[in-house]
This record gives structure tokens, sequence and C-alpha cells, in this order.
């Protein structure tokens, strides 16, 4: 199984009269197909390493790699184009923009990344969507969704350029139990149909345990993975 992000001693720490650590001196890799939990209570860190990852913030120290190339010495532009076309990403809250339509909404990253003509993007993103079970709502706002159905077309903007990746950060935490279940379900299936290699910030034991690994950090470092 090869690596798809690697790290090595990455440190972030917010400069100031008294410095604040977020993450200190991680180092573990992650592979082709793994389902990654990161854990630990809150001010932890975890969010901070997750933004890390996703090239949203920059190490203070430290190495990281992603599909094996260093990101340390890239520029913006270079570091939006991995963004992307390598990973998706699910926040607690969807951000989806209210002034477009659902199948718009995913398709933002596809016109970003230039790939497809407006027909391919359009096929494209309603194939996501009726996958997630959403093909009536394709031309909706997201006000006229639920909360639910707003983070499956969340899921489906993650996907719209079929990234190796995809990065949530408590992907379920604005959720009630059952439509938490289908996320979960639905990141699970990422991975062990689509061999995505998905990694979740998570306060939710169950999302936890039933992840494949868990990288577990105290106080910003790694306690256990």
């Amino acid at each position: 199984m090869s690596a798809l992000i690697e790290t090595a001693g990455l440190t972030r720490i917010l400069p100031g009269i008294v410095p604040v650590t977020l993450v200190q001196d991680v180092t573990f890799s992650i592979g082709e197909g793994e389902f990654v939990a990161i854990t630990g209570p809150s001010g932890s860190g975890k969010s901070s390493l997750l933004y890390l990852l996703g090239l949203l913030d920059r190490p203070s120290a430290g190495v990281l790699r992603i599909s094996g190339r260093d990101t340390a010495a890239l520029g913006e532009r270079e570091r939006a184009q991995i963004r992307l076309a390598t990973l998706g990403f699910v926040f607690q809250f969807h951000f989806l923009l209210p002034e477009f339509t659902v199948r718009e909404n995913v398709e933002i990253p596809m016109r970003r990344l230039g790939r497809l003509d407006k027909a391919a993007m359009r096929a494209r993103s309603t194939q996501l969507l009726e996958a997630l079970g959403l093909a009536g709502h394709l031309d909706k706002r997201p006000d006229q969704l639920s909360g639910g159905q707003r983070q499956r077309v969340a899921v489906a903007r993650s996907l719209a350029n079929d990234p190796p990746i995809v990065l949530a950060d408590e992907p379920t935490g604005s959720l009630d139990s059952k439509n938490s279940e289908q996320v979960f379900a639905i990141l699970d299936a990422l991975v062990r149909e689509r061999g995505k290699t998905v990694i979740a910030v998570t306060h939710d034991a169950d999302m936890a345990a039933r992840a494949s690994r868990r990288i577990h950090l105290v106080d910003g470092r790694l306690a256990a993975s």
C-alpha cells in the first residue's frame, strides 16, 4: 500500500507574544484506501492538523508530502491546484452557496479545475447527486433541503473532481443520529467500493471505532496511531 500522505515532525505554532502550539512534532503516513479517524479532546489540534493536511494552512516546521510530493516550497497557485485535483473537503457545516442550485454547488470545483466542458460537468454532477439519493433535488436551493440532504450535497461536491483523498472535519457534528449514520455509510463506501482515502476529524465515538485506523492527539501531539 503506497502512502498518499506522509508527515515528519509536522508542527504548527501561532506566533505572538505568547506563541501557541497547535500541532507539535507529528509523524505518520496514510495509505491508499484507508479510513482514518483523527480523535482527541477539544483543543487537542485535530482540526489544525486537518487544515495542514488539506493545505489550508502552512506548517511552522516539519515535512508534509502528498502523493510523494513535498509541499513545503509550493506557491499558493500550486497548493490550490493540489486542493482542487487531489483533495476533497467536507466540513461540519456544509458551506453550500445559497444563491446556487444543488447541481451548481457541486459543479463549482469542476469549473475551477477547468478539465471538463459544460455538458460533462452537468453529467458528472447529476451522476454524483443521484448516487447519493438526491435525484429529485438537483435544481433546488440549499435552503430547500434538510440538514442531512445538504451534507450529502457537500459530499458530492467533495467528489466533483474525483480526488483520491477526502478530508472531513466533524462531518456528522451537526446531524442527528439517523443522518449521521447515512453520512458515515457514504464515507465508508467511498473507501470500500471506490478505494478513496478518507481522513475524518470526529468526536463521534462510533465513527472513530468503525474507522480502519485512529490517529489520537493530545495537546497537539500524537498520542496513538
